[in-house]
């Protein structure tokens, strides 16, 4: 059995051997073929100078692939088109994988009738973590965690198959099809979806996916995003991707005016929230910014969903 695991890149050239490093030093059971793909998404820093001097240590096993076209998913599916082993692992360019990662990948994809798996995020702070941050909206800043057992990927699971810790069949992504491309972040903006989309399109088709506690990678967590700032803008922006979503499905509950009601509730106890810990002085509580990210929430979903363009 071969997996390529493909790693989408854009100006990470510091963080990029860390990742690169892991991938390499995890053991690799008898019976599996690893080969690691990097996605040069148009990157202007030493990107591919890095990449090539690694491959002197790597050889074969470490690959380079060039994408122009600026966008996540363009360098996914990129990545994916270049390659042709019987399964696909993605993780992004400022994590590590554990080093049980491939022997939890290998087990599930022999032992199990499953197409595809994915597992936790495990932040790795650059600096203490402040004390406003809501656990909930740790995917924020890629610190997701679905709890210690195994579950199934399925209407009922609380969240989706994150991107950055997945891997599939190759035979179930050439038959729903590979990454949207008019979703997924850019140079130009933190606008998401693409992950949820395809998720959706799993679960429409019938496949089978797992969530596994054990499949860990780590995530580097920059202070550039631990401020309200970013936190705020990725709200927004996740809320636009969202909205543009909401154009092509409907689900099955009341809507106003395009959007489901309780976003509505959702965002006026925000607004409240917000208003609340103005006045009070309050907004360092990690519960006042939860519920004012809520209102950020809705304010891109409401965008997304009727304002945006292009």
């Amino acid at each position: 059995m071969r997996l390529d695991v493909i790693i989408p890149t854009y100006n990470r050239q510091d963080l990029l051997p860390s990742a690169l490093n892991s991938l390499f030093a995890a053991e690799i059971p008898a019976g599996l073929e690893v080969t690691v793909t990097v996605v040069d998404n148009n990157s202007t820093d030493g990107t591919r100078g890095v990449i090539e001097s690694l491959q002197k240590r790597f050889g074969e096993r470490l690959r380079y692939c060039f994408e122009k076209q600026q966008g996540r998913s363009h360098a996914l599916n990129a990545g994916i088109n270049a390659t042709d082993g019987d399964l696909v692992g993605i993780i992004d360019d400022d994590e590590e994988i554990d080093r049980e990662w491939y022997k939890i990948a290998f087990a599930a994809f022999t032992t199990r009738d499953l197409d595809f798996i994915g597992g936790p995020y495990m932040p790795r702070w650059s600096i203490p973590p402040p004390e406003w941050l809501p656990v909930k909206y740790g995917s924020v800043i890629g610190w997701v965690n679905g709890g210690d057992r195994e579950v199934p990927f399925d209407r009922d699971y609380p969240g989706i198959l994150m991107g950055g810790n997945a891997v599939f069949k190759r035979s179930v992504l050439l038959k729903v099809g590979l990454y949207t491309t008019w979703l997924g972040r850019t140079d130009k903006g933190l606008l998401s979806g693409e992950d949820e989309e395809l998720y959706g399109r799993l679960l429409a088709s019938g496949a089978k996916g797992m969530y596994l506690p054990d499949l860990k990678i780590y995530h580097h967590v920059g202070p550039e995003r631990l401020t309200k700032k970013y936190f705020r803008s990725w709200c927004f922006w996740r809320g636009v991707s969202l909205g543009l979503l909401e154009r092509t499905r409907k689900q099955e509950c009341a809507y106003l005016l395009g959007l489901p009601r309780w976003q509505y509730r959702s965002a006026a106890r925000g607004l409240v929230s917000g208003l609340t810990g103005l006045f009070a002085n309050s907004k360092g509580a990690s519960e006042g910014f939860e519920s004012e990210l809520a209102l950020w929430d809705f304010l891109g979903l409401f965008y997304g969903r009727h304002f945006r363009r292009g």
